[in-house]
């Protein structure tokens, strides 16, 4: 699935209501080949900006999860690869520019919805007008962001076995 891809794939989730966490995360293992529904499950608690609380947007977290995915450990007799902490600045530092015009990487800050108030959300989802389209476009793209970089990421693995192979 490639970038594009992923980016619709993204976006039909997120309409059928799927958190915004939940979707990068699924979009990701997709890509990456995995199907792990207990970590699709886990992020749900960061829908709304953690919990409802209007802090870092899911979409943020979730892309942020699939790089952990791919580079990081799960128990202390793995090794860590040391790409996970560039390629997390990458998401980081693109999402940020992403997000600039909305005032932050903050669900509150994109949605602007208190997710405790069930009028807001009432408007959020029904209201075609409604900011739920700046996290249509914020979704899909970090969605596609985040397939460019898997694959850069790949090359960059590929180049460093082929390497490693010359090596021995």
């Amino acid at each position: 699935m490639g970038p594009d891809e992923m980016r619709e794939k993204a976006v039909d989730l997120f309409l059928k209501r799927l958190h915004c966490s939940q979707v990068l995360a699924k979009v990701g293992q997709e890509k990456l080949g995995i199907d792990d529904p207990s970590v699709i499950r886990a992020l749900g608690s960061f829908g709304g900006g953690i919990g409802g609380t209007g802090h870092a947007c899911g979409a943020l977290i979730g892309a942020a999860s699939v790089i952990g995915t791919l580079y990081s450990r799960s128990s202390l007799e793995e090794k860590e690869n040391p790409r996970i902490w560039s390629a997390t600045k990458t998401v980081i530092k693109q999402f940020k520019e992403l997000t600039a015009d909305y005032g932050g990487i903050d669900c509150g800050q994109i949605a602007r919805v208190n997710w405790m108030d069930r009028s807001q959300v009432k408007e959020f989802y029904g209201n075609p007008e409604s900011r739920r389209q700046h996290c249509i476009r914020v979704v899909g793209e970090t969605a596609r962001m985040l397939g460019e970089l898997l694959e850069k990421e790949a090359e960059i693995m590929a180049a460093k076995a082929a390497e490693t192979k010359a090596e021995k």
